[in-house]
Protein backbone atom coordinates (compact mmCIF):
# COMPACT_ATOMS: atom_id res chain seq x y z
CA UNK A 1 0.00 0.00 0.00
CA UNK A 2 1.63 3.21 -0.56
CA UNK A 3 1.76 5.57 1.98
CA UNK A 4 0.25 8.70 2.03
CA UNK A 5 2.26 10.37 5.17
CA UNK A 6 5.24 8.97 6.27
CA UNK A 7 6.89 8.90 9.47
CA UNK A 8 9.46 7.53 11.61
CA UNK A 9 7.92 4.36 12.87
CA UNK A 10 4.57 4.71 11.05
CA UNK A 11 2.91 5.95 8.00
CA UNK A 12 -0.88 6.90 7.18
CA UNK A 13 -2.57 5.21 4.26
CA UNK A 14 -6.11 4.99 2.93
CA UNK A 15 -8.52 2.45 4.71
CA UNK A 16 -8.40 -0.20 2.24
CA UNK A 17 -11.70 -2.64 1.82
CA UNK A 18 -8.93 -5.48 3.13
CA UNK A 19 -8.95 -3.85 6.45
CA UNK A 20 -12.65 -4.74 6.79
CA UNK A 21 -12.72 -7.76 5.42
CA UNK A 22 -9.66 -9.61 6.76
CA UNK A 23 -8.03 -7.07 9.13
CA UNK A 24 -8.57 -6.48 13.16
CA UNK A 25 -10.36 -2.64 12.46
CA UNK A 26 -13.37 -4.21 13.23
CA UNK A 27 -12.75 -6.09 15.81
CA UNK A 28 -11.37 -2.79 17.49
CA UNK A 29 -15.01 -0.98 18.00
CA UNK A 30 -15.86 -4.12 19.44
CA UNK A 31 -13.58 -4.56 22.60
CA UNK A 32 -14.52 -2.33 25.45
CA UNK A 33 -11.03 -1.66 26.71
CA UNK A 34 -9.89 0.44 23.17
CA UNK A 35 -13.00 1.81 23.28
CA UNK A 36 -12.66 3.32 27.08
CA UNK A 37 -11.77 6.64 26.28
CA UNK A 38 -14.09 7.25 23.42
CA UNK A 39 -18.13 6.93 22.42
CA UNK A 40 -17.61 3.76 20.09
CA UNK A 41 -18.38 0.53 21.96
CA UNK A 42 -22.35 0.91 22.82
CA UNK A 43 -23.54 -0.94 19.75
CA UNK A 44 -21.96 -3.71 17.91
CA UNK A 45 -19.84 -3.51 15.10
CA UNK A 46 -19.41 -5.93 11.80
CA UNK A 47 -17.35 -6.22 9.39
CA UNK A 48 -20.26 -5.05 6.41
CA UNK A 49 -20.51 -1.91 8.33
CA UNK A 50 -16.72 -1.49 8.86
CA UNK A 51 -17.04 -2.05 4.92
CA UNK A 52 -19.59 0.14 4.13
CA UNK A 53 -17.90 2.75 6.18
CA UNK A 54 -14.53 2.58 3.90
CA UNK A 55 -16.42 3.18 0.45
CA UNK A 56 -18.13 6.02 1.94
CA UNK A 57 -15.47 7.43 2.83
CA UNK A 58 -13.49 7.39 -1.05
CA UNK A 59 -15.94 10.35 -1.81
CA UNK A 60 -16.19 12.42 1.83
CA UNK A 61 -14.40 15.34 1.61
CA UNK A 62 -15.42 16.99 4.94
CA UNK A 63 -13.08 13.82 6.55
CA UNK A 64 -9.81 12.51 5.97
CA UNK A 65 -9.69 9.39 7.75
CA UNK A 66 -6.51 7.63 7.38
CA UNK A 67 -5.05 4.08 8.78
CA UNK A 68 -2.14 4.27 11.01
CA UNK A 69 0.45 1.29 9.55
CA UNK A 70 3.99 0.49 10.90
CA UNK A 71 6.85 0.74 8.55
CA UNK A 72 8.46 -1.87 9.02
CA UNK A 73 5.66 -4.88 9.13
CA UNK A 74 2.93 -2.89 7.44
CA UNK A 75 0.65 -3.83 9.66
CA UNK A 76 -2.57 -1.71 10.41
CA UNK A 77 -2.78 -0.72 14.17
CA UNK A 78 -4.93 2.07 14.48
CA UNK A 79 -7.04 5.19 12.28
CA UNK A 80 -6.57 8.23 12.12
CA UNK A 81 -8.70 11.54 11.23
CA UNK A 82 -9.37 15.25 10.95
CA UNK A 83 -13.15 15.03 10.58
CA UNK A 84 -16.36 17.79 10.46
CA UNK A 85 -13.55 19.49 7.81
CA UNK A 86 -15.13 23.24 7.68
CA UNK A 87 -14.55 24.77 4.32
CA UNK A 88 -15.66 28.42 5.44
CA UNK A 89 -14.04 28.40 9.29
CA UNK A 90 -10.93 26.32 8.22
CA UNK A 91 -11.69 23.75 11.39
CA UNK A 92 -11.76 19.98 11.74
CA UNK A 93 -11.79 17.75 14.48
CA UNK A 94 -8.86 15.32 15.19
CA UNK A 95 -9.87 11.66 16.48
CA UNK A 96 -7.41 8.88 16.52
CA UNK A 97 -8.01 5.28 17.79
CA UNK A 98 -5.19 2.78 18.09
CA UNK A 99 -6.84 -0.98 18.64
CA UNK A 100 -3.16 -2.85 18.49
CA UNK A 101 -2.39 -2.76 22.25
CA UNK A 102 0.78 -3.87 21.86
CA UNK A 103 1.51 -0.44 20.39
CA UNK A 104 -0.23 1.41 23.24
CA UNK A 105 2.72 3.80 25.46
CA UNK A 106 5.30 3.56 22.70
CA UNK A 107 4.99 7.19 20.76
CA UNK A 108 3.54 5.92 18.00
CA UNK A 109 -0.18 8.14 18.20
CA UNK A 110 1.95 11.07 18.58
CA UNK A 111 3.71 10.33 15.68
CA UNK A 112 0.77 9.98 13.68
CA UNK A 113 -1.05 12.69 15.47
CA UNK A 114 1.79 15.07 14.10
CA UNK A 115 2.00 14.22 10.29
CA UNK A 116 -2.05 14.51 10.24
CA UNK A 117 -2.15 18.12 11.78
CA UNK A 118 0.89 18.95 10.12
CA UNK A 119 -1.23 18.27 6.75
CA UNK A 120 -3.97 19.56 8.07
CA UNK A 121 -2.32 23.05 8.72
CA UNK A 122 -0.09 22.72 5.81
CA UNK A 123 -2.06 20.96 3.04
CA UNK A 124 -5.61 21.92 3.80
CA UNK A 125 -4.38 25.33 4.93
CA UNK A 126 -7.04 24.74 8.51
CA UNK A 127 -6.72 27.30 10.80
CA UNK A 128 -7.90 25.19 13.65
CA UNK A 129 -7.67 22.15 14.64
CA UNK A 130 -9.50 20.63 18.23
CA UNK A 131 -10.84 17.31 19.80
CA UNK A 132 -12.60 16.72 22.55
CA UNK A 133 -12.14 13.56 25.06
CA UNK A 134 -13.18 11.91 28.19
CA UNK A 135 -11.55 13.16 30.77
CA UNK A 136 -10.26 10.13 32.43
CA UNK A 137 -8.48 9.57 28.72
CA UNK A 138 -5.19 10.36 29.70
CA UNK A 139 -3.12 9.14 26.49
CA UNK A 140 -5.67 11.24 24.19
CA UNK A 141 -4.68 14.04 27.06
CA UNK A 142 -1.20 13.80 26.51
CA UNK A 143 -1.05 13.64 22.62
CA UNK A 144 -3.68 16.99 22.90
CA UNK A 145 -0.78 18.39 25.05
CA UNK A 146 2.25 17.53 23.39
CA UNK A 147 1.02 18.87 19.70
CA UNK A 148 0.96 22.37 21.88
CA UNK A 149 -3.02 22.06 22.07
CA UNK A 150 -4.56 24.40 24.77
CA UNK A 151 -7.29 22.92 26.94
CA UNK A 152 -10.17 25.04 26.01
CA UNK A 153 -13.06 23.96 28.08
CA UNK A 154 -15.02 20.82 29.92
CA UNK A 155 -18.55 19.64 29.00
CA UNK A 156 -19.54 18.53 32.02
CA UNK A 157 -21.54 14.94 32.15
CA UNK A 158 -21.74 15.12 28.48
CA UNK A 159 -21.94 11.35 27.89
CA UNK A 160 -22.83 8.32 29.45
CA UNK A 161 -21.02 5.11 28.86
CA UNK A 162 -20.51 2.00 31.74
CA UNK A 163 -23.48 3.41 34.22
CA UNK A 164 -21.62 6.57 34.65
CA UNK A 165 -21.73 10.42 33.29
CA UNK A 166 -18.58 11.66 31.94
CA UNK A 167 -17.04 15.03 30.96
CA UNK A 168 -15.52 16.07 28.02
CA UNK A 169 -12.36 18.11 28.08
CA UNK A 170 -12.29 20.34 24.91
CA UNK A 171 -8.15 21.20 23.41
CA UNK A 172 -7.84 23.34 20.22
CA UNK A 173 -4.73 24.48 18.39
CA UNK A 174 -4.54 27.17 15.91
CA UNK A 175 -2.36 27.16 12.68
CA UNK A 176 0.24 30.09 13.86
CA UNK A 177 0.89 27.62 17.07
CA UNK A 178 1.95 24.99 15.39
CA UNK A 179 5.57 24.96 14.44
CA UNK A 180 5.29 22.72 11.08
CA UNK A 181 9.62 23.04 11.26
CA UNK A 182 9.50 20.29 14.01
CA UNK A 183 7.63 17.66 11.41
Amino acid sequence: MVPFLTGERVYLRSLTEADAETGEYPNWLNDAEVCSGNSHHRFGYSRPQALAHIRYLRDDRSSLVLAIALKDTDRHIGNISLQQIDPVSRSAEFAILVGAKDCWGKGLSFEAARLIVAHGFSELNLHRIYLGTFEHNTAMRAVARKLGMTEEGRRREAVWKRGSWIDVVEYGLLAHEYDLGAM
